[in-house]
């Protein structure tokens, strides 16, 4: 066998076993770890999307063992065993041998192995002991506190999910819409996208409604780009199709149904991070400290003992004992409570740590951690109860009104796009669901979805055959450019300069008192067939406000 099949082999054995971080500092070791080349994005992942794209929907259906309506329970529990979990492979989970074997296998502890088996060799039993008792201590302290991190680490991984509306088929044939795990959908699944979610897997548009997509997790295009649910006939690269939507894109604005096409490893994004794991993570700059010491005493080592050696030899004759000596001063150059004194540190340091609610999973990270000079992160949670509640619903001065909040309740509940926790907060109330008889006396039409440029959203409802009644809601300065009269009691009035001062003095006010003001606003026409669009958004009238309020927390004080 040639030397490139036994460097390869060991490459891969140092890759499989967390080791190859440990070479790095030294240029010896630079073309060993990293082996062979990582691999390439198949073309057979972007041509199967494409074709995928390009069949007519009987035949796709046909071929995922699918329909319109979703799968059905059973179905779904088939494909999950025969594809998996919806997972992007990655941060696995290492068995606890191969993690001791990780948290053994440094330089260092290497070096000190080997002068144990030196010391044992010529009869020095106290120093072996002494070298192993070091070593496994400093071995089974970092193991022991690495792997109670990684379980602390797992049940947060376990508290926060990310979740999709899929539709699933029923026994009498109907589709019930459920929200379930990202991890649990399979090919065939039908799911519902709207701004703001995530998309799930690599999936086929059936239906779209001004959908735009962030694709610059892939491309890195800035910019969204539109979708559309027609049959894909050009043969490009699967990027490039209107009909598609990928895992690790999300949705800026506009509603879409979506067939799963692929899953897990399989999708575009999973092959993508497929090979930036295969990378192996950088060393930090303990681990290169450390790395360091390592190399330069072995350096030193390898020109003492052979000299020592030399000079006893040739001076007295007795290579034996020249031998022996030469070997005594290997172990004597080598701090063997190095180890033990470095890992009790850091673990020292992670508990201390722990007890601020800080988990680190890997003991050198420590030392990154207390070489930061600016550490950002962001306040969400921090101050206030993250639960939004409905303080005041006002006509457009200010003044309690009923009716605004009818009309921001049947735009909440007949919205498909994404749900805030301010329409949450509007759907909490009950009575007025009751009052209002929604599923009775209201139909919905149609639906203009948010997106984070208008900063509104509108649903179009029916209430008597002979009228439609568009609603929106959303910022005030975004109502307010589509606006054109105000209602004053039961009179819509013309919103000239003075009436629009003091709407923005009532909307300050409310501002003011910490409340996160939304303006709600409709307007009433004949019934027609025609799709609605942004370009209905016009010669509203301005009924009013709602106005939220997120409490703060009884810590925040002596957060603050």
């Amino acid at each position: 066998m040639t030397l490139t099949h036994w460097r390869n082999r060991l490459a891969r054995f140092l890759h499989s076993h967390d080791m190859a971080h440990h070479f790095r500092s030294l240029v010896l070791w630079e073309g060993l770890w990293r082996g062979e080349a990582a691999p390439q994005m198949p073309a057979a992942v972007s041509d199967a999307l494409a074709e995928a794209a390009r069949q007519p929907w009987p035949a796709c259906w046909a071929a995922l063992g699918s329909q319109e309506s979703g799968l059905t329970a059973e179905q779904v529990q088939a494909l999950r065993q025969r594809w998996g979990p919806n997972v992007v492979g990655g941060d696995s989970r290492r068995s606890w041998p191969r993690h001791l074997l990780a948290c053994y296998a440094n330089p260092f502890s290497l070096l000190l192995t080997a002068l144990a088996w030196v010391s044992w060799a010529t009869g020095d039993v106290r120093a072996m002991a002494v070298i192993v008792v070091m070593v496994a201590l400093s071995t089974l302290v970092r193991f022991f506190q690495e792997r109670r991190s990684n379980r602390a680490a797992d049940a947060l991984k376990a508290m926060v999910s990310n979740r999709a509306t899929v539709l699933r088929r029923q026994a009498d044939g109907s589709s019930r819409a459920l929200e379930v795990a990202m991890a649990e959908l399979v090919p065939g699944d039908v799911v519902r996208l709207a701004a703001g979610d995530m998309v799930p897997a690599d999936a086929r548009l059936w239906l779209a409604k001004d959908l735009f997509v962030s694709q610059s997790a892939m491309t890195g295009e800035a910019l969204p780009v539109e979708k559309h649910a027609t049959m894909a006939t050009a043969s490009t690269s699967a990027l490039e199709l209107d009909n598609l939507v990928f895992m690790g894109t999300n949705v800026t604005s506009g509603t879409g149904l979506a067939v799963v096409l692929a899953t897990g490893p399989r999708t575009y994004f999973g092959h993508l991070a497929h090979r930036v794991t295969a990378e192996d993570s950088r060393t930090t700059a303990f681990q290169a400290g450390v790395n360091r010491v390592s190399w330069l005493l072995i350096r030193f080592m390898l020109v003492m003992v052979p000299l020592v050696l030399l000079i006893n030899g040739l001076s007295k004759g007795n290579w034996l004992e020249a031998l022996l000596f030469a070997l005594s001063i290997a172990v004597g150059l080598t701090p063997e409570m190095l180890p033990m004194i470095v890992t009790s540190t850091l673990a020292k340091g992670a508990v201390s740590l722990s007890r601020r609610r800080v988990i680190v999973k890997r003991l050198d990270a420590i030392q990154s951690f207390g070489a930061m000079d600016v550490l950002c992160t962001d306040k969400t949670g921090t101050l206030t109860q993250d639960k939004i509640c409905l303080q005041r619903h006002t006509d457009a001065y200010g003044q309690d009104d009923a009716q605004v909040l009818s009309l921001a309740y049947l735009n909440s509940h007949f919205q498909t796009g994404l749900k805030s926790l301010l329409d949450v907060a509007v759907l909490d109330n009950a009575a007025l669901h009751r009052e209002l008889d929604v599923s009775t006396h209201y139909r919905k039409v149609d639906e203009i979805p948010f997106d984070f440029h208008r900063r509104r959203m509108s649903v179009v409802v029916c209430e008597r055959e002979d009228h439609h009644e568009l609603i929106c809601k959303g910022a005030l300065e975004e109502v307010l450019q589509v606006c054109t009269q105000v209602r004053e009691g039961e009179a819509n009035v013309p919103l000239d300069a003075a009436r629009l001062a003091r709407i923005l003095d009532a909307g300050a006010q409310l501002n003011g008192q910490g409340m996160r003001v939304v303006a709600v606003a409709c307007r009433e026409e004949p019934p027609h067939s025609r799709p609605y669009s942004v370009a209905d958004e016009v010669d509203l009238v301005l009924v009013g406000f709602i106005a939220f309020l997120d409490p703060p927390k009884d810590s925040t004080a002596p957060a603050l």
